[in-house]
């Protein structure tokens, strides 16, 4: 529809401009059969119609060579968009990145534009902010639709995975366990495993019985062994009891020390840590492990798609919320509202600076594969309609010239 009525409005300019043209010549040539010597005021006004008229021409020409050839006629520098498309989509190009891309202008535009307080005096509202959350939530449930969950676990198993295999396991794990075991961070555990194993020992005096009759020698006597398995049950559940209740027991200063030898090991022993890594190919190479990444993936997927379709969700009212806060420091603080221009300012020279030809490539590339008389067609178009201006201002300039030069001859000749 637009381009329909940019068609039909051209139609209507250049009617205009070739009706001013032909009533330039009926007045020529009517003043010229009226009065054939030029005498009198018809001499003015046949001077200035004859000027209107080769005005008119004249920019008749100019404006069609821009387009097309006048007539279909050869004639050199004519059909000037056609035959230069390529060169004036570059020259375009380079006007853009010049006058448009550079930092300077760019950068200008920014500090005066104040889009870091805009955008925080915006988001500060909640509305606005609740906007941009059910926005994200729905882009944030299209790439996750869109994602193939092969495609995941396959990027999830060759980048996470590899990135952990490729680490030894070692010295890492071993100083997050010097840490932990410096602080007593792990005395919660080992009162955890000794409780365990406390109750462990109340619980299966069976057990402890059946292990020693099955060591007992053959010849020795049932109610002997029963006293035994006694006596050694008696012993090893006090001995739990009294690692349970001793926060000073040996045994737990043992396995403290053991615990901190272990750590030591991990970063400074090459056979430990050379273990660590063989137990760690073990485990990955597991398939559990890798089903593991997949049910990973899958309940993540899960909880994403349910807390963005959610407006309640927990995460949508946090962002929502995070939003807002954020917006109203960003009107409220001048500190950040300055270091979030100085980013932005940053990132314009940056993108000016290394990305300027890319972005006026857009405009080259486009223009060269637009074919000539299309592009001729699409200019004429947009511009055409204001060019007859031209036609019709060179036959009102032309007669007025013709009549003022008709003027100045017939008072000096």
């Amino acid at each position: 529809m637009a381009e329909l009525s940019r068609r039909r409005g051209l139609r209507r300019m250049k009617g205009v401009a070739t009706g001013l043209f032909l009533l330039a010549a009926f007045v020529y040539l009517w003043t010229g059969w009226l009065v054939p010597d030029g005498s009198g005021w018809v001499g003015y006004v046949n001077a200035a119609a004859e000027a209107g008229m080769v005005g008119a021409l004249a920019d008749w020409f100019a404006v069609t060579a821009l387009f097309r050839r006048p007539l279909g006629l050869p004639i050199p520098h004519t059909a000037i968009i056609p035959n230069r498309k390529n060169a004036l989509g570059q020259s375009l190009g380079d006007f853009v990145g010049t006058n448009f891309l550079s930092e300077r202008v760019v950068v200008d535009k920014l500090d005066r534009a104040g889009i870091t307080g805009r955008i925080g005096e915006w988001l500060s509202r909640r509305e606005h902010a609740e906007r941009v959350t059910a926005e994200s939530a729905a882009v944030l449930r299209g790439a996750v639709r869109v994602l193939r969950d092969e495609d995941v676990r396959q990027v999830l198993e060759q980048t996470v995975l590899r990135k952990v295999v490729e680490q030894p396991w070692g010295p890492p794990l071993g100083r997050v366990l010097g840490r932990v075991f410096e602080d007593g961070s792990h005395r919660g555990l080992v009162d955890l495993v000794c409780d365990r194993a406390y109750d462990w020992v109340r619980d299966n005096y069976e057990t402890v019985s059946r292990v020693v009759d099955q060591r007992a020698p053959s010849w020795s006597p049932r109610f002997f062994d029963s006293l035994v398995a006694d006596k050694i049950y008696s012993e090893i559940l006090a001995f739990a009891w009294a690692v349970k209740t001793d926060p000073e027991h040996q045994m737990r200063k043992a396995v403290d020390r053991f615990l901190v030898e272990f750590a030591r090991d991990l970063r400074e022993d090459p056979a430990t840590m050379a273990r660590a890594d063989r137990i760690k190919w073990q485990v990955l190479e597991h398939p559990e492990v890798r089903s593991l990444v997949a049910d990973a993936w899958t309940t993540a997927k899960g909880m994403l798609l349910e807390a963005a379709e959610d407006p309640d969700s927990e995460l949508r009212q946090r962002v929502r919320d995070g939003l807002v806060s954020l917006g109203g420091r960003l009107a409220a603080e001048p500190e950040l509202r300055d270091k979030v221009d100085g980013w932005l300012r940053e990132a314009a020279r940056y993108v000016v600076n290394h990305y300027r030809a890319e972005i006026t490539t857009l405009i080259t590339d486009t223009v060269d594969r637009w074919d000539a008389a299309d592009t001729s067609r699409r200019i004429e178009l947009q511009v055409g309609r204001d060019l007859q201006f031209i036609r019709i201002n060179g036959t009102v300039v032309g007669a007025l010239a013709g009549l003022a030069i008709h003027t100045v001859t017939e008072l000096l000749l």
